[in-house]
């Protein structure tokens, strides 16, 4: 069987690509977390500042897609086939 190698791809870069993909969401949660930290203490208003509302926003529905799709893609890789004939084989 033939592997697909790109020409300057590394499991080093790929990991160090993975590195920055979740930092960048662990931030944007904390940034969300902060805004509505500082709305539920009534620092600000939303409606005061509606550009960082928006912004905040926009990064809530895409960090929610974002979990949304690692559950999906998590929950088929962590089946073990072995459990799932156990379970089979016990009736439920």
């Amino acid at each position: 069987m033939t592997t697909l190698r790109m020409p300057h791809s590394s499991p080093r870069m790929s990991a160090l690509a993975a590195l920055v993909r979740e930092v960048f969401w662990v931030i944007a949660l904390g940034v969300i977390a902060c805004y509505v930290f500082f709305v539920a203490l009534g620092a600000f208003k939303p409606g005061d500042v509606l550009g960082l509302s928006i912004a905040v926003g926009v990064l809530l529905v895409l960090w929610i897609v974002h979990a949304w799709a690692q559950d999906h893609r998590h929950r088929d890789d962590e089946r073990d086939p072995r459990l799932s004939a156990a379970r089979e084989r016990r009736g439920f």
